[in-house]
């Protein structure tokens, strides 16, 4: 039987992307941001959509065997003004808590930067002990999927107080993905890429400076050696679509914790 997703601070998808790669099917989606909604119409247009995390609950959504969400990180993140998890951006996490006290998943998966851990992460892992929930967190940066950059960020996968016997992020599963990928904090200036059953070492260039280098669109597509698909940063600011990639999910991160919760799901008894 396939595992039900449902998805909150959806962003532009990518816990859904990662999650459909390895058969986990998204039953809802919350999010506000217009050009968001525009981009998850296009490619999920067939998942109920709803518009506010304070009041989605009211229209009685289905119970997902996971609830997923990167709440916002602006108040947490070291960027930011430092609030804290009390802030008026990051304190939606107080509607993520809720949701999982009233939808009671079989697991939750929790994303934020790696400021997390000393600007919320007591108030996170008491909210869900309360309404019974055991947890467990890495700092994973999209480095450890091959992407050329570091980008640390928080995930935390929580379950009911006793459904769990061994840690999943413990499990040989995960071990032997750290292995492959040398480990989560591999250097960013010797990613990896996977392709199918091969594994691509990415040449070593300086993932903070190439874009600057490049004088033109037709200098990009002379360099066969960058990762793609590649989005800079232009002289009148930062694009909309670049603001919605740095804000995502990486899926195949989403897509490792997916496979994960699959395999614990298959040894249960």
């Amino acid at each position: 039987m396939a595992l039900t997703h449902g998805s909150l601070f959806t962003g532009i998808g990518g816990f859904d992307l990662g999650f459909e790669r390895v058969g986990i099917r998204t039953l809802w989606q919350v999010e506000c941001d217009p050009y968001c909604l525009n981009v998850l119409e296009r490619h999920w247009p067939d998942v109920q959509r709803y518009t506010d995390i304070r009041t989605f609950l009211d229209e009685r959504p289905l119970s997902p065997d996971i609830l997923s969400g990167g709440f916002p990180c602006q108040d947490i993140s070291v960027a930011g003004k430092g609030a804290g998890i009390t802030g008026e951006r990051s304190g939606l996490w107080t509607y993520f808590h809720r949701a999982i006290s009233v939808l009671r998943p079989r697991y939750v998966v929790v994303e934020n930067v790696s400021a997390l851990l000393f600007r919320g992460m007591g108030r996170v892992i008491g909210d869900l002990s309360v309404v019974g929930y055991d947890a467990e967190w890495e700092i994973i940066p999209a480095s450890a999927v091959g992407a050329p950059h570091k980008r640390e960020r928080t995930f935390l996968i929580a379950y009911p107080q006793g459904q769990q016997t061994d840690r999943i992020f413990q499990q040989r599963l995960w071990r032997d993905y750290r292995a492959s990928h040398q480990t989560p904090h591999a250097s960013y200036h010797r990613s990896q890429r996977r392709q199918g059953s091969r594994t691509q070492t990415l040449p070593r260039f300086n993932a903070f400076s190439w874009c600057e280098n490049l004088r033109s669109l037709e200098d990009l597509r002379n360099r066969p050696d960058l990762p793609q698909p590649l989005v800079c940063r232009v002289n009148d600011g930062i694009s909309r679509r670049l603001g919605m990639l740095g804000n995502a999910v990486v899926p195949q991160i989403a897509e490792e914790i997916g496979r994960m919760i699959m395999a614990v799901e298959r040894n249960k008894p």
